[in-house]
């Protein structure tokens, strides 16, 4: 069955082509289609073109699909297009004409655009929820760990002293700008395109004030065209959002890779968090964090993949947005396992709080001696000549005595602020359905 079926059968390559994996993707649009359809249904009832008893009959119906969906035993039968088709034609068979009544006053256009914000809203809020997770973690391990003293690296060289309090919440008030940028986007993916149908409107008297109140949407898409136009639109700025946690993430795991390897023994994963070795007995290897910086490369790539599939293309629908969920459904499906993954490793890691006692960091400490030559009444570009010359001629020494009072410095995380920042954009999300 296909919405749009005539006569005319079409050709069986063609059929297989257009159709793709989508069926494999709509499985997951299911629950959204069904709570589309309930708020389009009772619209249509509140204007006139659905008696009381015909709603009475679909909602009961949709109720029982919407079970099977829950239970997992919903499924798109061989023949049938898309979730759409297959959620009418189980009506149809159920209601006979009173099923095939659903579509009126919408077309398949805005009815996937309902589902896909509606499924894009559900999962910005697990996104949300992993995100926060992964803060509290971060931020918790800043706490414990924020007088136990680390290298600072630049240019991959050894360069001033840390700490891990330090390095942990940094990665956590990143995750306050990602955040951030996601709630933009969760915001404008919260408009309700339905009543838009191919993207010019349609001549029933649609209430679609009525449709965003029920389906929980901030506002409308007013202009059909500009509904429509958000299709790849939508995707392109969420692709942005995962784009900007993928370089937070990803850069973390590189970190962690790094930290972990035995020359630099700063972090230790918990051995169930590790693989081993076919062939090396003692190898203990961090993949999970390998893996999570592959995907976050991936996910880097997103905006240029949506920005090729989105280019060159008029107003008004194209069939070539149907490849968006292959880009989009796996990406959300990846970055939330990678959250999930990382909140798990970094609750149980343990840290080498003897790092610098090392003598090869020792030159960690000469921004330090230059700063107390300084508050001594040393110009600091003298007093930075002095300890050149002392590091060159092996006569440098050095005291790992750390005094750091300004906001953001080892001695001052301003833990508390960065978790009222986290606070103030959790709380400008609105609350979830």
């Amino acid at each position: 069955m296909k919405l749009w079926e005539k006569e005319t059968k079409i050709n069986k390559l063609v059929e297989a082509f257009t159709i793709g994996n989508d069926a494999d993707f709509d499985l997951r649009l299911a629950k959204f289609d069904i709570q589309g359809t309930m708020a389009h249904i009772k619209m249509l009832q509140k204007i006139g073109l659905l008696t009381r008893q015909e709603l009475e009959c679909l909602e009961a119906a949709l109720d029982n699909i919407s079970e099977l969906v829950e239970n997992g035993e919903f499924c798109i039968e061989q023949g049938v297009e898309d979730v759409h088709s297959q959620v009418e034609l189980m009506l149809t068979r159920q209601l006979g004409n009173i099923g095939k009544k659903i579509h009126a006053g919408r077309s398949r256009n805005d009815q996937v655009m309902v589902d896909l914000r509606l499924f894009f809203r559900s999962e910005i809020k697990e996104l949300v929820q992993l995100i926060q997770e992964l803060f509290d973690v971060l931020i918790a391990q800043s706490q414990r760990y924020q007088h136990v003293l680390m290298p600072g690296y630049t240019h991959t060289q050894v360069a001033m002293v840390s700490s891990f309090g330090l390095w942990f919440s940094a990665y956590a008030e990143s995750l306050v700008d990602d955040l951030i940028l996601l709630k933009a986007v969760y915001q404008i993916n919260n408009q309700n395109p339905l009543g838009s149908a191919a993207g010019y409107g349609n001549s029933f008297p649609l209430d679609r004030k009525e449709t965003t109140k029920q389906l929980g949407f901030d506002d409308l898409s007013y202009n059909s065209i500009h509904a429509q136009m958000g299709r790849g639109k939508t995707e392109q700025f969420l692709s942005f959002a995962l784009s900007g946690l993928g370089a937070t993430l990803g850069k973390l795991a590189s970190d962690i890779v790094l930290f972990t390897n035995e020359n630099f023994r700063f972090l230790k994963l918990a051995d169930e968090f590790t693989t081993g070795s076919s062939i090396m007995p003692h190898k203990k290897n961090p993949d999970v964090f390998e893996l999570i910086r592959g995907h976050c490369n991936l996910f880097q790539s997103l905006p240029t993949q949506v920005s090729m599939l989105n280019s060159n293309l008029i107003s008004g629908y194209h069939r070539d947005y149907q490849l968006l969920k292959e880009i989009i459904f796996p990406a959300l499906e990846n970055i939330k396992k990678c959250f999930s993954l990382s909140i798990q490793c970094l609750s149980d890691v343990l840290i080498n709080v003897e790092i610098l006692k090392e003598e090869k960091y020792k030159y960690l400490y000469t921004v330090e001696k230059v700063n107390e030559l300084v508050k001594n009444g040393s110009p600091f570009r003298e007093a930075y000549k002095k300890v050149a010359t002392e590091v060159e001629s092996g006569t440098f020494s050095y005291s790992n005595k750390i005094q750091h009072s300004h906001e953001g410095s080892i001695g001052n995380l301003c833990l508390s602020e960065i978790e009222v920042k986290m606070e103030r954009v959790i709380n400008q999300f609105k609350p979830f359905n």
